[in-house]
């Protein structure tokens, strides 16, 4: 399977996946950070890949979804955006609702 399959089926299967420079728990960036920090928030599990762990999907994730930077965030197999846009989410309330209905939406499967 190459890099761009494995993606297609991380976001298939984990209705919530965040692909970041590091962990949840040590990120390594700011903009993970923050990222990490909104979703945790909003208290609905979700997945993470550390993409310096994986040198194929970093090379091959912002061919994915055609966006060039990281962190980048998925739900229900669709890309929501990088730092910004899951902070602005986040800020309105939509974060939480979109996460939740996600994460009920798998449970219910």
């Amino acid at each position: 399977m190459d890099a761009l399959e494995r993606i297609k089926q991380q976001v298939t299967e984990n209705p919530v996946i965040v692909y970041m420079k590091g962990t949840p728990d040590f990120p390594q960036c700011g903009f993970s950070a923050r990222t990490v920090q909104a979703l945790n928030a909003c208290g609905v599990e979700y997945a993470y890949v550390n993409i310096y762990e994986n040198e194929e999907i970093y090379r091959a994730l912002p061919k994915f979804a055609n966006w060039p930077t990281f962190p980048q965030l998925y739900v229900k197999g669709e890309l929501v955006g990088g730092c910004d846009i899951t902070l602005d989410l986040y800020q309105t309330g939509e974060l939480k609702k979109m996460l939740e209905e996600a994460v009920a939406r798998k449970a219910a499967a």
